[in-house]
């Protein structure tokens, strides 16, 4: 134990010392410049060639935590030629970024988004996705050359001073190359993929924003007792949901999604590191991890009616940490509007963990 105590006390240091690591963490001068900076940084392009592999080893990985499905399930990986669409919220373990690991952040996160010092931790706040439009058929995986252009579009800065939060909005405009005809000119592509205007998807068939908020770092009696902290308000959802389904994430669940999405934040596979650096009492379970449930889940309730019905968007928000070993409950209801559904997680004690409402047809 003293070895290890030994190696979170290294951590810490690396993580006070962490502007010297990397070109993109080097602390504003203020605050006040520091949405200019981000928002000016041009993130490398992503590219990938999506075969079914990735998508079926997902839904192996989420077979033990969700209900029997016929029809969502395959049960052997669909050859290359005859593969069907990304299917949404699949996208969120394609186009990894190809950092070394050298050039990791101390707690195993890419640099490119990161303000830098002070603000070294980082939890998945929300964001919002369009999956497809009638105009820009979902991407076929069939190893087809993609590419993912990301930028960072919106910085805000929160709290009063010594307790500021920096809330990055990210966004990644997925397309095939065919689809835009054109390889190799990176300017070009930047060109043809991105919009002024947010809303306009462009010729991508995947527009996603989301928005990573940035902390500074934590002591360590601070995160001791944050560890330990049963407090927090509990805020429960208005209404009773039309569907929901319990289910238990695990270790190996969160070890799996990391691999799967290229992710080796130490807040998913180190649980000392998150009680004693980031002040969590048990690894947390991923933002993305829970939006792909409250997708799949959705998915499969609106096409018990209408068998060729899919999310077409979602936004939603965090509002509390997803803990393993921990039950949550995955919600949702028909909303005001044709097509509109209210979907939530609730953590432990029924509180609201995330919320969101998306759109299907």
């Amino acid at each position: 134990m003293a070895t290890r105590s030994t190696a979170i006390a290294v951590l810490r240091h690396r993580l006070r010392q962490s502007t010297s690591l990397t070109r993109w963490c080097r602390p504003s001068s203020s605050l006040s410049d520091l949405r200019t900076k981000l928002i000016s940084r041009r993130l490398p392009l992503l590219y990938d060639n999506p075969t079914p592999l990735p998508s079926y080893l997902l839904e192996k990985t989420l077979v033990d935590f969700l209900p029997p499905s016929a029809t969502h399930v395959q049960h052997t990986l669909p050859t290359v030629g005859t593969a069907a669409e990304l299917r949404p919220a699949h996208h969120l373990i394609y186009f990894p970024p190809a950092t070394p690991l050298s050039a990791l952040l101390p707690d195993g996160t890419d640099p490119n988004q990161s303000p830098g010092d002070p603000f070294v931790r980082r939890m998945w706040a929300g964001g919002r996705i369009k999956f497809t439009t009638s105009d820009n058929p979902a991407l076929p995986l069939r190893g087809q050359s993609c590419v993912c252009l990301e930028s960072i579009r919106d910085v805000e800065v929160k709290g009063q001073e010594g307790e500021e939060r920096v809330f990055v909005e990210i966004e990644r405009r997925i397309s095939s190359l065919r689809s835009i005809n054109v390889k190799g000119n990176e300017n070009r592509i930047r060109k043809l993929l991105y919009r002024e205007d947010a809303a306009d998807p462009g010729p991508c068939a995947v527009v996603e924003n989301r928005t990573i908020v940035f902390m500074r770092e934590r002591n360590p009696p601070v995160a001791a007792d944050a560890a330990t902290d049963n407090s927090a308000k509990i805020v429960k959802a208005a209404h009773a949901p039309t569907f929901s389904h319990t289910l238990q994430p695990t270790a190996a669940l969160l070890f799996r999604y990391s691999a799967l999405t290229f992710n080796a934040h130490s807040i998913h596979l180190d649980r000392l590191y998150c009680r004693e650096v980031e002040g969590h009492r048990n690894l947390l379970v991923h933002g993305p991890l829970s939006l792909t449930l409250m997708v799949e889940l959705l998915g499969r309730h609106v096409a018990k009616e209408d068998s060729s019905a899919r999310v077409k968007e979602i936004e939603y928000r965090h509002l509390a940490p997803l803990y393993a070993e921990e039950e949550m409950r995955v919600c949702g209801r028909p909303g005001k509007e044709d097509g509109e559904w209210e979907v939530w997680v609730e953590g432990r004690g029924g509180g609201l963990a995330v919320r969101g409402v998306a759109r299907t047809g």
